[in-house]
């Protein structure tokens, strides 16, 4: 590369390099770097790297597209060459068995964002490997996927060996992108590469002519605006014409005509190829700015070895240079100019025929979707100069033989595409029951992807009353009860799935999963009987139809039951059944994640902690590989509970803030905020603590009459820590008395007996008591010393407090321990027993102390209970 380019970009060329000095001591970095279209972003983050190779650094090379918008991830996935290793039982292999949609067989599968999640794992892979620098080009064009992953990068570059490199222009403006320049303000170095200085340009002007510009030349290099690529384009135009005259190291222009644009000068250039030679550019321009050498061929028709001549002559002429594992056109700039040379009535069929011979060729669904989108939509720069083309039967046909896999992979697409088919397709389609109701089917699960919820809902439901078909119906029910899930309508969605089970001649298979989705929207809402006996119904007919899918699910619900009625331990011969099918089955691989992770949460309220985090540890690690958004979600959050209920509450903190409140599900984020809260409420943080459980109670709204025993536990600390120990009793014994049963709300009880104990509410203690008492003789620890702690409050015997805060500390609970200890130094303390009481009070601040619960200490040291009061102040 000519050294040229780079005049007057040294300060930023030090920058970058820097970059990579850093990156070979193993330190990551980013840089967001942006500019106008031709300012120079490429050539000198092509020039920065040009030694990356020679000092063990890998380099990888994606860009954002204007014909790939719509597809997800498609600059990280070409940057990794994911298709060139797909090596059998490697992530580049899972990758592509994922683009090829394996993950269109389980509704429940969010495919781009798990390519998102196996991409990031990926990248790691590749940086314990080698250290890499991962440039993404033409941001502005890149699908909001790759824009949210480029951000999640960024965040975590300097905790890995990746400098991370992202380039974009300054319009037009997006909001998903303005959002990540604020989001990565504070973990990477933006830059703007603006004009030339006059200084810079006239040495840029001096290198390219090859002598000291004069003032006609200097004027010439003035319409550049400071643009190197103009201005290299403008040189060369006025030299192609023998204009420059070099004379002792003196150029001069001589007068002429000289083209008055970018644009025009990009065309003088284009001008000196062949016409052969042209029409291949054209076709290439087709296929985008990089293109793959065997894609053109096909759709052009020719073979390779008769393309090799236009190549030549384009890259001599500098309209093409080599890309990867392909060919792309120079700057974007010459693309768009050979892809305006086609007659816009002709462009939607040019890319009609291109998608068809991809098709024909095997091409996969993305590939062959990105020319029908513009053959059936306005192009890439949203005009529309002619006639766009019709759906036609083969679009039809291939739309029906892809759309599961289009569906599950870029449901944007697939909404696009299915749209149009749906209401234009040929007049023949109205004929076609069967085949338009499949697609419309499709459009409803691709609208509720997407978001579009409302007009999913619409969709389903008429073509819900328009088809017969089972198959249909079962798969228009699922999508319905999803819409309808998500916004909070269970009444509409449970009456709706009755009338679908009252349809005479079910199969038996569709009765299953319907009763599938109906006992998990009961459990959704809190109706966790009925849930128990729908699913038990689903999980008997699902037998019958030797249904994996609705016997795995209906395992799932049936593993909720038990621990909501306080057993727990009958819950764990269903996991294990439960998984035992979902092992066998590639498909239900999202529900596997999900009962392990339910399942470590059953283990550690058995207070089986070892063994929890044993089956814990690893659905985090699979989730952060392979799973969702929501599948991390939510083992983050089972693990940070656990390590909440040890007394870990650092940890628990960090896991359960892992990943933003709004990508999870209403509950969980509900009970996450409110285990926060509670734990700042008792460091003394009330403000923090306050903030989060404002957070919890929006959450708390969508989730109906459901009981989330974490919220109403830091409801309870906030009205005691407000002075109201009242109010903080009434907020427990709502909860407990909504609740569907001891699991539940079992947590809640021992906190509800003291306070009723405190205020002298000698019925309530006793009566909650009784109910902790039914533990007494559990083989769960937790269990047994909850009610050894109840019975202790309510007698004010200290002997059994404290054989409960020993049942506590072998259940592996802290903070209950040191209420116990509390609670017993008190007793002690008014039998007149002061040296057991002192004794007993310091292992409390001891715990409390440990957890860093410094409200508690505080409290402690001004207790009502002056003898306690006293003895805290000792301590």
């Amino acid at each position: 590369m000519s050294d040229a380019v780079l005049t007057g970009r040294e300060s930023e060329l030090e920058m970058l390099a820097g970059l990579v000095r850093e990156l070979t001591l193993g330190n990551g970095g980013s840089l967001l770097l942006e500019g106008e279209p031709g300012i120079g972003k490429s050539s000198l983050v092509r020039a920065a790297l040009a030694d990356a190779a020679d000092l063990g650094l890998q380099v990888s090379w994606g860009s954002g597209d204007e014909l790939g918008q719509s597809l997800p991830l498609v600059p990280f996935l070409d940057a990794l060459r994911v298709r060139s290793h797909p090596d059998r039982g490697t992530r580049r292999d899972a990758i592509v068995r994922l683009l090829d949609g394996a993950g269109a067989d389980d509704r429940g599968t969010d495919v781009p964002a798990v390519l998102a999640e196996q991409l990031l794992a990926l990248i790691a892979e590749e940086c314990a490997i080698r250290p890499l620098v991962l440039v993404i080009d033409d941001l502005q064009w890149a699908d909001a996927a790759s824009v949210r992953l480029w951000g999640r990068l960024a965040r975590s570059a300097r905790q890995m060996s990746l400098v991370l490199v992202g380039m974009m222009r300054p319009t037009p403006p997006r909001d998903d992108l303005l959002t990540l320049r604020r989001m990565v303000a504070a973990d990477a170095v933006r830059a703007s590469l603006d004009g030339l200085s006059d200084d810079a340009v006239a040495g840029l002007v001096e290198s390219l002519a090859g002598g000291e510009p004069d003032d006609s030349l200097l004027r010439l290099a003035d319409a550049a605006g400071g643009n190197p690529l103009y201005l290299t384009e403008l040189v060369d135009a006025a030299k192609r014409s023998s204009m420059i005259t070099v004379t002792d190291g003196a150029a001069e222009l001589a007068p002429g005509p000289v083209p008055g644009s970018l644009s025009a000068v990009i065309a003088e250039r284009l001008g000196v190829v062949s016409e052969t030679t042209r029409d291949v550019l054209r076709a290439a321009a087709v296929l985008g700015v990089d293109f793959t050498v065997s894609d053109l061929a096909t759709i052009t028709g020719r073979r390779v070895p008769q393309l090799l001549g236009p190549f030549d002559e384009a890259l001599a002429a500098g309209v093409l240079t080599e890309s990867g594992d392909g060919m792309g056109f120079r700057h974007p700039l010459i693309r768009r100019a050979l892809y305006e040379e086609i007659p816009a009535p002709e462009r939607g069929t040019r890319h009609l025929e291109a998608g068809r011979a991809l098709a024909a060729a095997g091409a996969s669904a993305p590939r062959v979707a990105r020319q029908l989108l513009q053959a059936v939509g306005p192009p890439e720069d949203g005009n529309v100069p002619g006639p766009v083309q019709p759906v036609d039967d083969w679009m039809l046909t291939w739309l029906g033989g892809t759309a599961d896999a289009l569906v599950s992979l870029a449901p944007g697409v697939a909404v696009e595409l299915l749209g149009k088919a749906v209401a234009g397709g040929p007049a023949e389609l109205a004929g076609e029951p069967a085949r338009s109701g499949w697609l419309e089917s499709r459009l409803a699960d691709a609208l509720y992807r997407v978001g579009n919820r409302k007009q999913a809902e619409l969709v389903a439901t008429q073509t819900l009353n328009e088809t017969t078909d089972p198959d249909l119906r079962m798969d228009l029910h699922w999508t319905l009860t999803q819409c309808r899930m998500l916004a909070g309508q269970a009444v509409e969605s449970l009456v709706s799935l009755d009338q679908a089970l009252a349809e005479p001649g079910l199969p038996v298979r569709h009765r299953a999963r319907l009763m599938v989705l109906a006992a998990r929207t009961y459990l959704v809402f809190g109706e966790t009987e009925t849930a128990y006996r729908v699913a038990t119904d689903a999980l008997t007919a699902a037998k019958e139809a030797r249904d994996t899918w609705a016997t795995s699910w209906a395992l799932h619900v049936l593993t909720m039951s038990p621990s909501v009625h306080g057993q727990p331990t009958d819950a764990l011969p269903l996991f294990d059944q439960a998984l035992a099918l979902t092992q066998a089955d590639p498909a239900l691989s999202d529900l596997r994640l999900l009962l392990q992770v339910n399942k470590g949460i059953v283990l550690s309220t058995l207070d089986r902690h070892e063994q929890a985090f044993a089956t814990l540890r690893p659905a985090m690690r699979l989730a952060d590989q392979a799973g969702t958004a929501m599948r991390r979600a939510q083992a983050h959050s089972a693990l940070g509970q656990a390590l909440f209920t040890i007394g870990k509450w650092d940890d628990a903190l960090a896991e359960i803030g892992t990943l933003p409140a709004d990508l999870k599900e209403p509950a969980m984020a509900c009970c996450e905020l409110a285990l926060a809260a509670t734990a700042y409420f008792h460091r003394g943080d009330t403000g923090t603590a306050r903030e989060r459980l404002a957070s919890a109670t929006a959450f708390a709204r969508r989730i109906g009459h459901r009981v989330i025993p974490e919220y109403a536990m830091a409801r309870s600390i906030d009205r005691e820590a407000a002075g109201e120990p009242g109010e903080a009793l009434s907020v427990l014994v709502d909860a407990i008395t909504r609740g569907d049963g001891l699991g539940e709300t079992e947590d809640l009880v021992d906190d509800a007996v003291r306070l009723a104990t405190a205020a002298g509410d000698t019925g309530t203690a006793r009566s909650f008591s009784d109910r902790a008492a039914a533990g007494a003789e559990s083989r769960i620890p937790h269990r047994r010393a909850s009610a050894l702690y109840c019975q202790g409050l309510v007698d004010s015997d200290p002997a059994r407090l404290l054989e409960a805060a020993d049942g506590y500390d072998d259940a592996g609970r802290p903070l209950m321990r040191a209420k116990a200890l509390e609670a017993a130094a008190q007793a002690l303390g008014q039998a007149g027993e002061a040296d057991e009481s002192r004794a007993a009070l310091e292992r409390a601040v001891g715990v409390y102390t440990s957890l860093g619960a410094t409200a508690d200490v505080t409290r402690l040291r001004a207790a009502p209970d002056r003898a306690l009061r006293d003895l805290a102040q000792d301590l």
